[in-house]
């Protein structure tokens, strides 16, 4: 597990897009934390690191985006569902298993129909305003590749 404090919005789009430039297609991430604690910004600087040029926005009423980068980025908001049933209809499982990073933000109403290969992100207001405290924690290799490579080693 891997814990990052981030202040002001400048710091989160930086680690957002460090971070999209080291996933890889088959990448899941599942976002938690209050709303308004950033996980749509969080998901924008990613994919600005997957060489998105589309302005991506919260899926909050269509369940789901897509856009293309140098690979398909799947934006998910589960926040809505009533439950993982709703899913089922949408064909979630050619998302999560396809070749593109898939990011499900509200992870934790879906969490037992998300693979357990995943990279789990919680993102926490910090004391002071502008600050952002963001847990990480998952499995698979990938994950351990980008946890080596945020912590510098």
């Amino acid at each position: 597990m891997v814990k990052i404090v981030l202040d002001g919005l400048k710091e989160t789009e930086e680690f957002g897009e460090k971070l999209g430039r080291l996933l890889k297609g088959g990448d899941i991430l599942s976002l938690t934390g209050d709303l308004g604690a950033g996980k749509t910004t969080l998901t924008k600087s990613i994919g600005i690191g997957l060489g998105v040029s589309d302005y991506i926005t919260s899926p909050t009423f269509t369940l789901i985006n897509e856009y293309k980068g140098r690979t398909w980025l799947y934006h998910f908001d589960v926040y809505r569902l009533e439950d993982e049933e709703d899913l089922l209809d949408l064909g979630y499982e050619d998302y999560f298993y396809s070749n593109g990073v898939t990011i499900v933000e509200w992870g934790n109403k879906i969490e037992s129909i998300l693979p357990e290969n995943r990279i789990n992100i919680n993102i926490e207001k910090g004391k002071e305003l502008n600050k952002r405290i963001i847990t990480i924690s998952g499995q698979g290799e990938n994950y351990e590749k980008i946890v080596k490579e945020l912590n510098g080693n």
